[in-house]
């Protein structure tokens, strides 16, 4: 055994100083190309399971229930919606429809009925007109307010006539002027305007545009304009408010039941009307309409009073 390993130890010097530097290099890439890497085992990772889809279930239609007897509308038909997932099933899978509100009917024409103390019906309709549906045919001149140019005016002073025309009067506005009386022995404008404002919770106040009064809390045959004139806004004297917004109201202050209107009321009367019939102008070649309050109003009603001359206001001006 131990010469064995002596021969052996012998040889393999004598063989490798044997070897030309040639063979031990092709010898040495050789080996090298014989080693090949091996891999470190990386930590093995589970892949985890993809979770499964839940099969949508097909929904079901609810039945639409009919409706009642006597009911307005019957009731939507609801809009069904696909179940969502188990992670949504709280959302409702019905969406009911929202019914359309009903468009609301025209409102029917007012129709006053009854008779007037005189015995007349009561049947005429009163259209109702909202504002804006008339073509804007821009203001009337002041210049055209007068009675004549050498015309003498008694009660119609100068203030009067000035605020008249200093108003924003719009052509054609002004249809009818309505003649009424307070009902009351004495009275102005500055008194009525406080119990139509206090006491029948008028917001504008005055409920006439002018006021004449009788003597007492007044001068005889005064004429008082109203702020409704003045700012040209509609009156609260006819139980009408398409009427109110066209005609002009005017008072003279007194019970006219009980007592006849003085001389100096009738005559500013006159001039009063004279000179409004100028300054609003003319409708369709006519002048404006002037009636006593209980030819016009759709209630009956005995104003301007049982003592008030209708005969003298239907000659003077056609009423």
């Amino acid at each position: 055994m131990l010469m064995l390993s002596a021969s052996v130890s012998t040889v393999l010097p004598r063989l490798h100083g044997q070897m030309t530097e040639e063979e031990k290099r092709k010898l040495f890439l050789k080996a090298r190309e014989d080693i090949r890497p091996v891999p470190r085992p990386s930590p093995s990772i589970t892949p985890r399971p993809k979770p499964k889809t839940a099969p949508t279930p097909t929904p079901t239609p609810r039945s639409t229930p009919k409706p009642t007897p006597g009911s307005e509308e019957a009731e939507p038909t609801p809009r069904l919606r696909p179940t969502a997932s188990p992670k949504q099933s709280a959302t409702p899978d019905v969406i009911p429809l929202t019914s359309p509100a009903p468009s609301p009917s025209p409102t029917p024409p007012q129709v006053p009925t009854g008779k007037t103390p005189d015995g007349e019906r009561l049947g005429a309709p009163i259209l109702i007109e909202k504002s804006g549906l008339e073509d804007d045919q821009g203001l009337e001149p002041a210049s055209k307010s007068t009675g004549g140019w050498f015309k003498r005016w008694r009660y119609l002073t100068p203030s009067v006539r000035r605020g008249i025309d200093q108003a924003k009067v719009k052509k054609g506005r002004w249809k009818y002027i309505i003649v009424h009386n307070s009902g009351t022995r004495q009275g102005n404008a500055r008194i009525f305007n406080t119990y139509h404002r206090r006491v029948r919770k008028m917001q504008n106040g005055l409920a006439y545009h002018f006021v004449i009064g009788n003597g007492r809390s007044s001068g005889d045959g005064e004429i008082e304009i109203g702020s409704r004139w003045t700012r040209q806004i509609n009156g609260g004297h006819v139980a009408s408010d398409y009427l109110n917004n066209i005609a002009i109201g005017i008072c003279l202050v007194g019970d006219l039941n009980r007592d006849l209107p003085t001389k100096a009321q009738l005559a500013a009367l006159d001039e009063l009307i004279v000179y409004l019939r100028g300054r609003v102008g003319k409708i369709k070649g006519k002048q404006t309409i002037v009636l006593p309050h209980k030819k016009i109003n759709p209630k009956p009603t005995d104003c301007p009073g049982d003592r008030f001359p209708y005969g003298w206001l239907r000659r003077r001006f056609g009423s």
